[in-house]
């Protein structure tokens, strides 16, 4: 079952007039009025541990603590694919005639589970939060302003047009106002499920929110557990101690598919295996060498060989399913040439670059990348970190080369190339003020066709000069018990459990 991330997907729409209709008749994911059979416990092992659940500081765009949020907290919008949006928190969103202000009604009557009102003014205080403590979320924000008129009123002001700022707050979960690193070991949502305890890196227990705005969910218990090792979170999935699991290695799907108590099935995903290479250190900064690297690698075999059913050879930066995906021509695999281009740039041989990664199912591709560069003379030392000193040393630049899965939030460019590449990101340590004029133009237009061609250029830029390498673009396998009714998968590999229910459980 060879995933198909390739298939050609329908022309995307993201106008302000498909945004504002798409708020009308808003409801939460998945939402199923007449799902009220007994709940019973689900356990999902994801493949990234929760080791926070702030979801505006530092990791606030980690999948783990992604995760979490869904669970925990609100979001004004929901996005259900490219340019598609439904309400959560929002009943209606709409843009002043340049995009540079977008005006959201919110829900009313909405509770934290404290009983406290979820409000306009909350949503400030939330948003500012996130541009206070400039985690990775508040690069989509910078300079925005935001008020509230009333209390069911929020009006968010870019000072610029921004097309895209729908997609963007797809991201952003409101929180109390006034709250603190303490808050989040037992924090108090609005979300369907309310924290029973929390082990940071380990297990994150949940029960139903009694007060959440669209009925408490039907599980008696959701628990999400941090299982590293693939064969131990394989072997839980088939003796039912895990009932949903997700990202699994290709290996492993075969024999999932044969075990008539799993379900197993994969979907399109905006993930692309990415390895940026930091172009602020001296033997990285320029974009020959990185090139050469990248040539250097015969990542079609490695795809083939390590990735045969989840893995496509990726000719762009984003996924075909997100708007702004521009093909390129492949890097081929040429060792000798890369070789050379290395000896013309000087390249010092006695460098050993440093390749940082977290997620296990990655050993082996780091691995496999140190060896096809050990063979033209380049050094490279594969260090597996804790998710945790990941994300520091990551926002840091504490790295020569960085491993991991980058989506697209919203299905949306924006969120990936506008959010990560522009010099103020300071995320690779590469600088081009070329393309951060072409990103802030593809923000600022709401024409789609414009937008396209901009981030195609922009595209273009980011592949030439190699500031990373993108082996992959990555389907999203998933695995759950007969038992759990319900699941919905997600191509982000976030999914929600509000309607989901295990009759085992």
């Amino acid at each position: 079952m060879k995933l198909n991330t390739r298939r050609a997907v329908p022309a995307l729409a993201l106008t302000f007039t498909l945004l504002t209709a798409a708020a009308c008749g808003s409801t939460s994911p998945g939402n199923d009025d007449g799902d009220d059979a007994a709940g019973g416990t689900v356990t999902a092992a994801g493949p990234i541990p929760i080791e926070n659940l702030d979801p505006h500081g530092p990791s606030s765009m980690d999948a783990g603590t992604q995760l979490a949020a869904r669970a925990l907290f609100s979001q004004l919008v929901v996005s259900t694919g490219p340019g598609e949006f439904t309400g959560d928190l929002a009943t209606g969103w709409e843009p002043n005639d340049d995009t540079s202000q977008w005006t959201f009604t919110l829900r009313d009557g909405v509770e934290f589970s404290d009983g406290e009102p979820v409000d306009a003014d909350a949503v400030v205080a939330s948003f500012e939060r996130v541009q206070e403590l400039q985690g990775p979320l508040a690069g989509n924000f910078v300079d925005y302003q935001v008020e509230a008129p009333d209390a069911t009123t929020v009006v968010f002001d870019a000072g610029k047009p921004d097309a895209s700022f729908v997609a963007k707050i797809s991201s952003f979960f409101v929180t109390p106002a006034d709250v603190d690193d303490a808050f989040f070991q037992e924090p108090v949502g609005s979300g369907p499920f309310v924290v029973e305890s929390f082990t940071p890196g380990q297990e994150l227990r949940m029960t139903p929110n009694p007060t959440y705005w669209d009925g408490a969910p039907a599980l008696q218990e959701l628990v999400f557990q941090s299982i590293p090792e693939v064969s131990a979170r394989m072997t839980a999935l088939q003796t039912g101690e895990v009932d949903v699991t997700w990202a699994m290695p290709d290996d492993q799907i075969a024999a999932l598919q044969g075990d008539t108590s799993i379900t197993v099935e994969d979907v399109e995903s905006p993930g692309v295996v990415t390895m940026w290479m930091n172009s602020g250190e001296e033997s990285l900064e320029e974009a020959a060498v990185r090139r050469a690297l990248w040539q250097a690698v015969d990542f079609d075999e490695i795809t083939a060989s390590l990735f045969p059913e989840t893995g496509t050879p990726a000719d762009s930066v984003v996924s075909p399913v997100v708007l702004g995906y521009a093909p390129q021509e492949p890097v081929a695999y040429d060792p000798d040439a890369a070789k050379a281009a290395l000896d013309a740039a000087g390249f010092d041989y006695d460098t050993k670059l440093r390749l940082q990664f977290s997620q296990p199912q990655f050993r082996q591709l780091a691995q496999a990348v140190a060896s096809d560069l050990a063979e033209i003379g380049v050094q490279v030392e594969p260090l597996e970190k804790e998710q945790a000193v990941f994300l520091e040393d990551l926002l840091a630049l504490k790295w020569d080369i960085n491993l991991q899965q980058v989506g697209s939030q919203g299905y949306d460019a924006a969120t990936n190339l506008g959010r990560l590449y522009p010099c103020a990101a300071g995320r690779t340590g590469y600088c081009n003020e070329e393309l951060d004029t072409l990103l802030a133009d593809a923000e600022a237009t709401s024409d789609t066709a414009e937008r396209e061609d901009l981030y195609a250029q922009a595209t273009k830029i980011i592949w030439d000069d190699a500031v990373g390498m993108y082996p992959m673009f990555v389907g999203m396998p998933y695995a759950w018990r007969t038992s759990v009714q319900g699941f919905e998968p997600a191509g982000d590999s976030l999914p929600y459990f509000t309607h989901v229910t295990n009759s085992e459980g």
